[in-house]
């Protein structure tokens, strides 16, 4: 009897560690009769599947996967319609439940999630940056036109409106990832939007980093791309 409580506890231990490196995400996909989502990683520049639900007649889903640290992970619907456009979710996944509920018209653009304090950032910093890309192209515009114009003047003007909506957009990079640098979004966002800036602003990002930061995947990189 004893020897069987050992076993039984051993297994609840067993059950209840791995539990804790998992990931699970779950939540609704309003609309969708017909599809399957995928869980979703990047490995050595690959798109690898995780994990995956085929849903018939019920967009509730739950899918989960092993997890070492908060990385970038996304949610892929094949709507088996033959189109991929506008069908994955990026977001910053970590141990614990996480919950993005969506529509599948707007698959990508309505979702709400919870239970990433990464992702919530992720979101903030986004929304910003889609601002200042649409006041990219609409300045393009308004530059090709004046190409086709031959206004010269305009040309001038416009250049030096791209080159200061450029630094404005660095800035919010910079600044956004020093104030975010208790999470593990700071070097992820200052290494892949601008892995190209200053050195010395990079390693005034990693230098605000708490050393727990400085030794995640991305505080990692950040600081092999400082190094002179």
């Amino acid at each position: 009897m004893k020897k069987t409580l050992l076993i039984l506890s051993s297994i609840l231990v067993v059950g209840c560690s791995s539990n804790k490196d998992r990931m699970t995400v779950s939540g609704n996909v309003d609309g969708l009769m017909k599809g399957t989502l995928y869980l979703q990683a990047q490995k050595d520049s690959l798109l690898v599947n995780l994990d995956s639900i085929n849903l018939r007649g019920d967009g509730n889903y739950k899918l989960s996967t092993d997890i070492i640290e908060p990385d970038i992970y996304y949610l892929y619907l094949d709507k088996q319609d033959g189109d991929s456009l506008n069908d994955i979710i990026t977001f910053f996944g970590n141990k614990g439940d996480i919950q993005i509920n969506t529509r599948l018209s707007t698959f990508d653009s309505s979702f709400e999630i919870s239970g990433s304090e990464n992702s919530d950032l992720l979101n903030e910093y986004n929304s910003i940056i889609r601002k200042y890309n649409m006041q990219n192209l609409d300045l393009l515009e308004i530059f090709y036109n004046a190409q086709i114009e031959n206004n010269q003047t305009r040309i001038d003007s416009v250049n030096s409106e791209l080159e200061n909506l450029i630094r404005k957009k660095y800035l919010y990079t910079l600044n956004f990832s020093i104030t975010n640098s208790a999470n593990e979004i700071s070097p992820y966002i200052a290494v892949s939007q601008i892995p190209d800036a200053n050195v010395d602003l990079l390693r005034k990002v990693y230098d605000t980093l708490p050393e727990s930061i400085q030794d995640s995947k991305y505080g990692k990189i950040l600081k092999e791309i400082t190094i002179d």
